[in-house]
């Protein structure tokens, strides 16, 4: 029998992704695939699911080695194993933005930061340096913590791209609580930096709040409609 042939009844894991793909597998043989081995007094697929009664898909995604080791039969192998799976799955589901990419639609932003942003615990404010044909220069992180004016300075966000002659940016920022609504406070800060963009010639294109439900675009919103003043 080739590799990729029909695998007889009762055949494993292994076998059936072959055979089938690996959509035809549940999340604990994909996990009984990666761990490899179980312990002493449990099977690897035993350990899988304790894996996901301890945390389920998405916190285990997310979760730090400290917390894998944790979980008896998994060390350090296990962990890294594991942690390395979950960041290939991120990035590959990421439609990252390189250096010299253009920016066409808030959505080419969203699909940029969501992976990495939709489970982040703390609200994070990055910042995307643009050239004058709205590519992409760098990528700031500004601060982490609830966003406030005290947080989200001006002379912060201005900073990098007086130095690097950005002609403008775009403002992003993530909600943990997965609704992407803006707060009066993201407004508060988005007109406070307008302004401030408007003063020294980088103008701020839009400001696009990320969570793990979608994202919003402060442009689209109207928020941008008036000049700063």
């Amino acid at each position: 029998m080739t590799a990729f042939e029909p695998p007889p009844p009762g055949s494993g894991a292994r076998e059936r992704l072959l055979a089938h793909g690996a959509e035809a597998l549940s999340d604990v043989e994909i996990l009984a695939l990666l761990l490899h081995t179980g312990t002493r007094g449990a099977g690897v697929e035993a350990l899988g699911r304790e894996l996901l009664s301890r945390f389920g898909m998405r916190a285990l995604g997310d979760a730090s080695a400290a917390e894998l080791c944790a979980v008896p039969g998994v060390g350090t192998a296990k962990a890294a194993t594991l942690l390395a799976a979950f960041e290939l799955g991120r990035r590959m589901a990421g439609r990252r933005l390189k250096r010299g990419d253009p920016i066409r639609c808030p959505a080419d932003v969203y699909h940029h930061f969501h992976p990495r942003l939709r489970c982040t615990p703390q609200e994070q404010f990055h910042v995307l340096l643009l050239d004058g044909r709205h590519r992409i220069m760098r990528e700031v992180l500004i601060s982490r913590g609830t966003l406030t004016a005290s947080l989200v300075h001006p002379r912060e966000v201005f900073r990098m791209a007086l130095r690097e002659s950005a002609a403008a940016l775009v403002l992003v920022h993530n909600h943990p609580s997965g609704d992407p609504t803006p707060s009066a406070e993201d407004r508060n800060v988005t007109q406070r930096l307008r302004r401030a963009g408007a003063l020294l010639g980088v103008p701020v294109m839009d400001h696009i709040v990320v969570a793990e439900h979608g994202f919003v675009s402060l442009h689209e919103e109207g928020d941008f409609d008036a000049e700063p003043s």
